[in-house]
């Protein structure tokens, strides 16, 4: 069987776009532009459903008597889940088949979807969202390979990209009103309902006009690896929301914790030495790379924490309905639908510096002005911190993949962003176990008189976060973190060539990414993800 073979004509939508897969039977050919169409049919449902169950939560609550723990499980199940999964999901798929990968993933999510909307208590939904989350995984990494092999040119597949951020900003920008009026007029298990029609759309489409393709060079899948690292992020989420009510010193969550420990040193061990690991333990000599994960871990902790504990306090504490609330957080979404674009310019003309700065100053910020927060805060006050969240969020991203990926071969670049990726997943998770965890242990027997009080120590949780991105945002971007980057892309280079660099020689620069060349992805990337350049076409991103 012959490989796939593209050809491009201008534009993104024209009949002479076509791309021809070659097999024993006779080529189909297929239009890129309905190729990417369809792809971000599994972004939009992503998308959304982020930012609808946010804006659910309360009710959730509510109607499934559950405690704050088990909401704080509503979404930490989900993210974990997802992050810890995407490395092995597009392994699977570059050894499968990409299409096949990305069906698989919309059924799942599908079906889970509509188990979400029937879960008769809290700990079925907690259940069915982690079924939501394996589907996820398998979805928008592999939609993104997908897309980056039918754009073979570079600039064509960053305006493929500049369209997907767009539909992600969009679902961010649709979740909370969509998310408000179904909970308000029909109720909260309506929010998972749209996800059906759509995911069985887009798998009858995929299935007619999506070309299957797999890896050149497809990684072999790290199962011990991918069981530690589920191991560390479960037990040590579990230990942080529940260490209040069951006692820090208590047998179970000290054991938790330590298991958590014992799981991460053997999973430094294990990375170290395995042939092909999920996550290789030498990108971390990269000041660049470390630095990106950390700005991932910190910041998305910074948002999830913010977007948690604003969600109570606009319906719980102000007595708001959720479509009011869902109202009054739009300006935050269309901020980040407007800031993203800008931040990947910003990226490729001066550097991840100054949008990686501006991100963690304006969390901060946001945050800061919210520690006076009461029950009777004026509108004027919230709607400047949704602004500055807003801003910060959106500066986040791009410059996250930009500096993930700087100075690394071109070959690890797309595992590179995976990590990336991984670690925005999982400070989300982290965000809301810890803020949550603070402000459930301020509450008083009256939760809802006293949350914009118990809320105080949250923020300036928030706020610390900020501040270490921006201190992140100089360490991560200097001379001496650029050197890091390059012995660590001369180290990588020489375990994959026949005859190794010699010892302090530098990497050839056609076989590494400099950060003048990371406009394209950077500029296209609202979710954190460029196209890794190895032949694979494997993205990374979710």
């Amino acid at each position: 069987m012959k490989r796939n073979q593209c050809w491009t004509g201008e534009g993104l939508g024209s009949d002479s776009d076509l791309v021809s897969t070659t097999a024993s039977a006779p080529a189909r050919p297929v239009r890129p532009a309905l190729v990417l169409a369809i792809c971000c049919l599994s972004l939009l449902i992503v998308g959304l459903d982020n930012t609808i169950v946010t804006i659910a939560l309360p009710r959730m609550r509510a109607d499934l008597h559950a405690p704050l723990s088990l909401s704080q499980w509503t979404v930490d199940s989900y993210q974990l889940v997802l992050g810890a999964l995407l490395l092995t999901a597009g392994s699977l798929a570059d050894r499968w088949g990409r299409r096949r990968i990305l069906q698989s993933g919309l059924a799942i999510f599908t079906l889970a979807s509509l188990l979400c909307s029937m879960v008769p208590n809290a700990q079925c939904l907690v259940a069915s969202r982690v079924l939501q989350a394996i589907g996820g995984s398998m979805m928008n990494p592999v939609a993104m390979a997908i897309v980056s092999q039918v754009f073979p040119d570079p600039d064509r597949r960053a305006r493929a990209f500049g369209i997907w951020s767009g539909v992600y900003g969009l679902s961010m920008a649709l979740g909370p009103i969509l998310g408000g009026i179904l909970v308000g007029t029909i109720g909260w298990r309506s929010i998972f309902w749209i996800n059906v029609p759509i995911g069985l759309l887009a798998i009858g489409l995929a299935a007619r006009y999506v070309p299957e393709s797999r890896g050149d060079r497809p990684r072999r899948a790290d199962l011990v690896g991918q069981l530690l690292v589920v191991t560390v992020l479960t037990t040590l989420t579990y230990a942080i929301i529940n260490g209040r009510t069951q006692g820090w010193a208590s047998p179970s969550i000290l054991g938790l914790i330590v298991l958590a420990l014992v799981c991460g040193a053997g999973l430094i061990v294990w990375e170290s030495h395995h042939p092909e690991p999920l996550i290789d333990p030498r990108f971390f000599g990269s000041l660049p790379f470390a630095g990106a994960v950390a700005m991932a871990l910190v910041g998305m902790a910074a948002a999830g924490g913010y977007l948690w504990v604003m969600t109570f306090y606009l319906q719980d504490a102000r007595g708001l309905s959720a479509t009011i609330a869902g109202l009054l957080m739009l300006p935050l979404a269309l901020t980040v639908l407007l800031v993203a674009p800008l931040s990947g310019r910003l990226a490729a003309r001066y550097g991840a510096r100054m949008p990686l700065a501006i991100s963690g100053a304006a969390l901060m910020v946001a945050a800061l002005l919210l520690t006076v927060l009461s029950a009777d805060t004026p509108a004027w006050l919230l709607l400047a911190s949704f602004l500055c969240f807003g801003l910060g969020f959106g500066m986040l991203n791009a410059p996250i993949t930009a500096t993930a990926v700087s100075g690394m071969p071109l070959s690890q670049a797309g595992v590179a962003s995976a990590v990336a990726s991984t670690g925005r997943q999982v400070g989300q998770a982290l965000g809301v176990a810890i803020v949550g965890a603070v402000v459930v242990a301020h509450l008083s027997t009256d939760p809802r008189a006293s949350l914009p009080a118990a809320s105080r120590p949250g923020w300036w949780i928030i706020a610390a976060g900020g501040a270490m991105g921006v201190l992140i945002a100089f360490l991560a971007t200097g001379k001496v973190a650029h050197r890091t980057a390059d012995r660590t892309a001369a180290r990588l280079l020489s375990s994959h060539q026949a005859t190794p660099l010699a010892p302090g020689m530098a990497a050839p620069p056609e076989q590494v990414i400099a950060p003048s060349r990371l406009p394209a992805a950077g500029t296209a990337d609202a979710l954190g993800g460029p196209v890794r350049p190895d032949g694979n076409g494997q993205a990374a991103g979710v």
